[in-house]
């Protein structure tokens, strides 16, 4: 047994699935891999990103109840990219409004940060 694997999926809740697939077809630049009423899927290479309608979410995690994205991010989902700078004018071309960046970090990277319609946050960073 091997603990841990890779992360292979990730599933975020939201208040608009259409609203929700639209938004990171057009930023991400991806196609869906898999939908259907309740969710959309997006494969990351590595990791699939679920889109699932917050109302299902209880049937997942119950009984932990599912967050709801006016108390604000609890979450940052970090993508490595090769020029921060590009990437960034490349999402807000595509529709995104960056929350901070791009900026050079204390840490040694450079990043950028938008969020998504239902406020989950993506940050991108070289």
């Amino acid at each position: 047994m091997t603990f841990p694997g890779p992360i292979t999926a990730l599933t975020l809740f939201v208040d608009n699935v259409p609203r929700a697939r639209d938004f990171y077809a057009e930023v991400f630049g991806l196609p869906v891999h898999y939908q259907d009423e309740a969710s959309a899927v997006f494969d990351f290479g590595n990791t699939l990103i679920n889109l699932l309608q917050a109302e299902e979410g209880p049937g997942l995690i119950e009984p932990a109840p599912v967050g709801r994205s006016i108390d604000g991010a609890t979450a940052q989902y970090t993508i490595t990219v090769d020029d921060v700078d590009a990437t960034a004018a490349l999402v807000v071309s595509r529709g995104a409004e960056l929350l901070n960046g791009p900026q050079d970090r204390p840490w040694g990277i450079r990043t950028a940060c938008f969020r998504d319609p239902d406020g989950h946050v993506w940050e991108i960073a070289s």
